[in-house]
């Protein structure tokens, strides 16, 4: 089951409808009352969110649905007119899996609720849950990252996407599996997600040692790795 919450009644239910033609159950609510009245009678599998909507806008919604350990890890898609890379990165980094801007084409749509209901059934993997490379540590369990022993605070994105580089310590990805590993989204053209977020999280490792953003490399024309400078 999918839900979607929009306050437009012509953009709902034609969404609604081109959900339900390429095979899935969907509902949709104009508010987040309505919303959450239908979450407690049914968990959805996947969320879709506009932004602007009246009560509770989506960025509250989505807070509260990362809040409640029930809904903590539901796929949560941002569909929105605010669509600038200043809005889909607050998006992202408020724990959206995905953030697709309006007007969009339902088969792209489609596609990427796909890629989500696929990435959300895929079997957990075991992984370590300690990583470090020079002055950099991180500990999954804890959400913890420090350098030097500094404690440095980062945006949930962030995190994952500094775990998966050192996950990867000393292989080179490139956006595209930036993209499809930290935020889950099909790779449509370009975008400065990746980059955005690499030079935030640069700038927090800097701010706690000097030197640190060094640790994290660019491959130019290639993508980012992890590994000593």
């Amino acid at each position: 089951m999918i839900y979607y919450v929009e306050d437009d009644t012509n953009i709902r239910d034609l969404t609604v409808y081109a959900l339900k033609q390429a095979g899935f159950e969907a509902a949709g609510f104009a508010a987040a009352g309505e919303f959450f009245v239908a979450c407690k009678r049914r968990l959805p599998e996947l969320v879709l969110l506009d932004i602007m909507l009246p009560e509770v806008d989506g960025l509250e919604i989505l807070h509260m649905l990362r809040e409640d350990p029930a809904t903590k890890h539901l796929p949560v898609m941002m569909l929105t007119a605010k669509g600038t890379e200043f809005d889909t990165v607050s998006g992202l980094d408020a724990g959206a899996d995905d953030y697709l801007a309006k007007p969009f084409g339902m088969m792209e749509l489609v596609s990427r609720v796909n890629a989500l209901m696929r990435r959300a059934a895929a079997p957990a993997v075991a992984a370590d849950d300690e990583f470090s490379c020079g002055p950099i540590a991180l500990t999954v369990s804890s959400h913890d990252v420090s350098v030097d022993g500094e404690n440095v605070a980062l945006t949930l994105k962030e995190f994952d996407l500094l775990r998966t580089l050192m996950q990867n310590e000393g292989h080179v990805l490139s956006r595209r599996q930036l993209l499809e590993d930290v935020w889950g989204m099909t790779y449509v053209g370009e975008t400065r997600t990746v980059d955005v977020h690499i030079q935030t999280l640069r700038q927090k490792l800097a701010a706690a040692v000097e030197g640190a953003d060094a640790y994290i490399q660019t491959v130019r024309g290639v993508g980012y790795c992890v590994k000593q400078p």
